[in-house]
């Protein structure tokens, strides 16, 4: 199966997006005559195998290289370099071409900037005098990047910890912020001004107030575009709900996120896993909506997976069986017979895959931290909670394991009480060593893991919002909070309340979340608490008779896969006239939130 998803069925036309970056990409490369090597930073060719296929690349150039901090191996006398703008990838650059002087190559090289140039790297080329040696200096504009028929990555999430770290623990929002409005604004200039924006959070309202900026100084022209395609934005900061994503996801592609860590629309697993002779191999598997199976089971609850991936291939089994032993069938009964057996490879991929999560999500621990997850989401059994926290330290549970039960405990609690919290510090410094001193500082810094100082507001919140609503049948879940085993994702509560009844209706709750908040009427804006300017309820255009209005849904810090087969579930359910789109820039687990912060705690220690 191909990794690049097939976006036939998307709301928007996002393979008209997608082309046109295949177009730009190929249009600079052939604009360099010759022979030419063309150097790709690793976390970048994971994002072009997105857009095109490898082979198409390799038409236009002579050789194709990762970069690395090991000199460039050609013999090509142009150089292409394609990288993110980040300073640790213009010291390789730099390093790469002071090499191949010293050894007296004479090169021609370019470098292009992906999306944009940032002066910051311009002057660590400078400062390493290979600057003056670029012929071309230029861009690539890639902001957006389909991930599937519904979700867009802004591709913002760095393999170094400096974004995330700044987002959460410095407040440094400005580069991102501007990358997701000019995202944003690209979106307009294909599918029309979006009338109606709905922001909350310090960083979705900048990011609302600058796109509202740029659409004044590069105004789409709304006679040329016809009808705005996208009705509504809603943008949600990360910061507003940091509880859904320390949770354990529950779906069936959440948990393959959790397990196996799902990049770029696969997964790498070893070859034995999925029933190849070749032990310790590592095999690539895309997961997307081209697969027809995947599509249909990926937001399903994990254990219902399980019964519906077995009961697909019993069947095929059966009807095998049946063939063997007649000669009976009709025609039409054979090419039926045939068409399924088509389907074969999806189903031994995720009968392979789910055996494998199983191994992990079917051990009583993983229970057993599920069970203590809803506890403390529920505010019940503090001490068990607490106790249960103690002793994963003492055991020493991989440490975003404990990082992630704790920060949930300080967030839906205020905080910890003096006593326990210094004690857990203590506790995670004897067991996990003392270099992680710096890690726990950031965590309070960053206001996840505090001292209580007040009452918690988590009671009313998760009352206000239904948070916590018992599932009778996972087969057929009639609520959300199926993705996390009766927890409905706040942040997705924020959405069904903003298109179902408007924000004003809860608006003494959104005050009790971190942001202000802002709803934006092209030309026209008011900071919470202010009078609503958009109307409360559902914002159906009259003009798209017979069309379902699209609501693009931007995460800004990222978005779990569960909070996505949420906002899926909501879309489908009866008098909810909308297919949403996720934006994000990024896709997360609690576990790449917190590496970050994990990480630059190390680097400051160094």
């Amino acid at each position: 199966m191909a990794q690049i998803p097939n976006l036939d069925n998307a709301p928007l036309n996002l393979t008209a997006l997608r082309e046109q970056s295949q177009k730009e990409l190929v249009s600079i490369i052939k604009s360099i005559m010759g022979n030419k090597c063309l150097v790709i930073d690793p976390k970048l060719a994971g994002t072009l195998s997105l857009i095109l296929h490898t082979s198409v690349l390799k038409e236009h150039v002579t050789e194709l290289r990762i970069l690395s901090a090991d000199p460039v191996q050609t013999e090509c006398p142009k150089v292409v370099y394609l990288v993110r703008s980040q300073l640790s990838l213009m010291k390789f650059v730099a390093n790469q071409i002071k090499n191949d002087e010293s050894k007296g190559l004479q090169r021609e090289y370019h470098l292009y900037f992906v999306p944009r140039r940032v002066v910051a790297c311009e002057m660590i080329l400078e400062e390493g005098k290979v600057h003056q040696k670029l012929a071309i200096i230029g861009e690539y504009p890639l902001y957006l990047v389909p991930l599937d028929e519904d979700v867009i990555s802004f591709e913002l999430g760095d393999d170094d910890y400096s974004s995330q770290e700044c987002r959460l623990i410095e407040g440094d929002t400005a580069t991102s912020v501007w990358h997701i409005a000019e995202a944003i604004h690209r979106l307009e200039l294909a599918f029309g001004v979006i009338p109606n924006v709905r922001a909350k959070g310090v960083a979705s309202t900048k990011a609302a107030q600058l796109l509202n900026h740029m659409h004044l100084q590069d105004p789409v022209h709304m006679d040329d575009m016809g009808i705005p395609e996208i009705e509504t934005v809603i943008l949600l900061d990360r910061e507003v709900d940091m509880v859904t994503p320390m949770c354990s996801q529950l779906t069936y592609e959440g948990l393959l996120d959790e397990m196996l860590e799902i990049h770029d629309g696969s997964v790498q697993v070893d070859a034995g896993i999925m029933g190849a002779q070749q032990d310790g191999k590592k095999v690539k598997v895309p997961l997307n909506s081209s697969d027809k199976l995947y599509r249909e089971i990926r937001d399903l609850n994990f254990h219902v997976v399980l019964r519906v991936v077995h009961q697909k291939a019993t069947s095929i089994q059966q009807d095998y069986a049946q063939v063997k032993s007649t000669n009976t069938q009709s025609v039409s009964e054979l090419k039926d017979f045939v068409k399924r057996l088509h389907s074969l490879p999806e189903i031994t991929r995720h009968v392979n895959l789910a055996h494998h999560l199983q191994s992990f999500a079917g051990k009583p621990l993983f229970h057993a931290r599920v069970e203590i997850e809803q506890k403390i989401l529920e505010a019940k059994d503090y001490d068990t909670c607490y106790k249960y926290i103690e002793e994963i330290i003492q055991k020493q549970e991989p440490i975003e394991t404990v990082l992630r039960l704790l920060v949930l405990f300080s967030l839906t609690n205020a905080g910890l009480p003096r006593k326990n919290f210094d004690y857990l510090r203590r506790e995670i410094l004897h067991s996990y060593g003392f270099e992680h001193m710096p890690l726990l500082y950031n965590l309070e810094k960053a206001g996840l893991v505090k001292r209580r100082e007040s009452r918690s507001n988590w009671a009313v919140i998760r009352r206000a919002l239904q948070l916590i609503v018992d599932i009778k049948d996972p087969d057929s879940p009639d609520d959300m909070s199926y993705v996390f085993a009766g927890y409905a994702p706040l942040s997705i509560r924020l959405v069904e309340h903003a298109m179902r009844s408007g924000w004003q209706s809860i608006e003494e709750v959104l005050k009790l979340l971190p942001g202000p908040r802002l709803d934006l009427k092209r030309g026209v804006s008011t900071i919470s608490g202010s009078s609503e300017l958009l109307p409360d309820g559902a914002q159906q255009n009259t003009d798209r008779v017979g069309r379902r209005s699209v609501v693009l849904v931007v995460f800004v810090g990222g978005v779990t896969f569960a909070e996505i087969a949420a906002l899926r579930f909501l879309g489908a359910q009866e008098g909810m006239g909308y297919d949403f789109v996720v934006a994000t820039t990024k896709v997360i687990t609690g576990n790449t939130l917190l590496r970050p912060i994990i990480a630059s705690s190390k680097q400051r220690m160094i």
